[in-house]
């Protein structure tokens, strides 16, 4: 999602570590009424010997103010030690002695932790003072360093995969390695009768708007397709297929009868601003809605791009399903046109669909035709070519919304004309020569094409990873000696409880998240080269999912130059 869209509250659940406290108290005592710097007690015990009177010498873990003893006296040793004396029970051994008294005090709860009773000592426990909440170790970079250089694209190929892991909902697998994130929005999809559980909360919030996920997908598997060597070399192939699999499980899920698929999870609508408070809720289902002609088309590209390269790899009867519904979800989108923002009006803010849906459905007509090597589905790219004119307008960038760029390179991969390759070069050229930078070279646009161009990605990429002589820094949180500290993302902005996560602690203290988030690319610089490590700016701070989706096979891509 561009950083100058506004996003809307948060709903989730981190995971609640807290130590469980001990009291030693005697277990003769037996508190039964407590109020603000008071209690009351019973003493019950078997008298152990006869005795004329009663005697008991009690210690108390932190200083008493005083003691009523109704049936006697007290006498005060010091703050923690005090004698009742009872002179007029006599009692025989086996006999019950039982007597209430009153405990006054200002500071700590005072337990008994000793008792004499008669000379005889029938209590003696060491108290331990109950322990505060813990709070866990930071979560260490679960992405060993190696010693590729100028930057370490392995590494990073391996966080960004694991902030991945950070944007999950649903429940989460045994294997999970973002610790802090716990189960979330178990109830999704319960007001309508469907599980609507996993997927991907879209950026710093908790929503799953199912246009950018589904392109964060495809791009994912896109990927993992073309740069399999590089994903295979870092030790990240499974890493990056179980990725994409939390997206297709989720949109199976999603495709819930013929001719009804749910494009979002919805929240009340909000702001950046949004309290930090609702870190730990769950999130309803607030709103689910059949969707849109782009989305199912855009959603159901990504399975294609699965069963392309990967049956061999995971599951072959999996690779097949995904490939059926996306086949029949692209007839139902050419059949019923419409796009996304059209049908859930509520998304119109955050991602207007502005090119339309001519190129979704072009996209993934070229994506069936890698898929299954049928000249139908390609015969039906050059239709939609021609009907949307594809080709004829200036493409700006390769986006969520823009998918021209990549029609041109899957036409020019399974076709081969001259025209294609002509849009494609006139892309690559205006991506190197006409597009906006920053002073040292950084495209300032999101959703640039990193397979332009070796050269020039690769000097994009290493912009982003330290390139930069002005910044000195990484925009990959987690990666370099400097790097963004405080991303606009909600649930690494709040601290593990009890510590408090709302707007003036959570959104706009000082110091780093929380929680590192590793492997989430920031928004970065402005044009002019600027760049403010702040939670508030979401314009470069915020991270993304379909930021990280292209960033992730450039990665991949560097790796096997390298």
């Amino acid at each position: 999602m561009t950083g100058v869209l506004v996003k809307t509250c948060l709903l989730g659940a981190l995971a609640l570590t807290l130590l469980q406290t001990a009291e030693a108290q005697c277990p003769e005592v037996v508190i039964t009424n407590e109020w603000d710097g008071n209690y009351q007690a019973d003493f019950i015990v078997e008298a152990p010997a006869d005795s004329n009177g009663i005697s008991l010498d009690l210690t108390f873990s932190s200083p008493v103010d005083s003691i009523e003893f109704w049936a006697g006296s007290v006498t005060k040793t010091d703050d923690t030690h005090f004698t009742l004396v009872d002179s007029k029970t006599d009692v025989h051994e086996g006999d019950q002695i039982k007597f209430s008294f009153q405990v006054h005090f200002s500071a700590s709860k005072p337990y008994v932790i000793t008792e004499v009773l008669n000379g005889l000592e029938i209590c003696d426990t060491i108290y331990t003072t109950p322990a505060p909440p813990s709070t866990p170790e930071p979560l260490a970079n679960p992405c060993d360093a190696t010693d590729m250089k100028p930057y370490d694209y392995s590494q990073v190929l391996c966080m960004s995969y694991v902030f991945y892991e950070a944007q999950r909902s649903g429940p989460l697998p045994a294997d999970q390695r973002v610790t802090w994130r716990g189960d979330s929005a178990l109830d999704d999809g319960s007001d309508v009768g469907h599980d609507l559980t996993g997927g991907y909360y879209d950026a710093g919030d908790f929503v799953k708007f199912g246009f950018p996920m589904a392109y964060t997908a495809t791009v994912l598997g896109w990927g993992l397709i073309d740069f399999a060597e590089g994903h295979e070399a870092a030790g990240q192939l499974e890493y990056g297929q179980a990725a994409l699999k939390w997206a297709t499980d989720y949109f199976l899920k999603a495709n819930t009868g013929k001719n009804e698929f749910y494009g979002q999870k919805w929240a009340e609508p909000g702001t950046h601003a949004i309290t930090l408070a609702l870190c730990f809720r769950l999130a309803p289902v607030r709103r689910t809605m059949p969707i849109g002609d782009d989305l199912r088309t855009w959603t159901w590209n990504d399975q294609p791009g699965r069963s392309t390269k990967l049956p061999q790899e995971n599951d072959p009867d999996y690779s097949a399903e995904v490939l059926d519904v996306a086949k029949e979800l692209y007839d139902f989108a050419d059949k019923f046109r419409l796009t996304y923002d059209k049908s859930i009006p509520d998304a119109s803010a955050y991602y207007h669909s502005w090119s339309g849906f001519g190129d979704e459905l072009c996209w993934a007509a070229l994506w069936l035709a890698r898929a299954t090597g049928e000249d139908t589905y390609l015969t039906r790219a050059r239709g939609h070519w021609e009907e949307f004119h594809l080709g004829k307008d200036a493409v700006l960038q390769f986006s969520w919304d823009d998918k021209r760029a990549g029609v041109f390179e899957l036409f020019w991969l399974l076709d081969g004309s001259q025209e294609y390759l002509d849009a494609l070069n006139k892309y690559l050229d205006w991506l190197k020569d006409g597009a906006t930078y920053t002073p040292e070279g950084l495209a300032a646009k999101n959703g640039i094409n990193t397979e332009a161009n070796r050269e020039w990605a690769a000097g994009q990429v290493d912009q982003l990873l330290g390139a930069n002589s002005r910044l000195k820094m990484s925009f990959v949180v987690g990666y370099g000696d400097k790097y963004p500290e405080r991303p606009h993302h909600r649930s690494s902005s709040c601290p593990w409880p009890p510590k408090v996560c709302d707007y003036t602690w959570a959104y706009s203290q000082d110091g780093p998240n929380p929680h590192v988030l590793y492997g989430a690319l920031v928004g970065g610089p402005s044009q002019n080269g600027d760049y403010k490590d702040d939670r508030e700016d979401f314009t470069h701070n915020e991270v993304a999912c379909d930021y990280n989706a292209a960033f992730s096979g450039a990665l991949a891509a560097m790796v096997e130059l390298n």
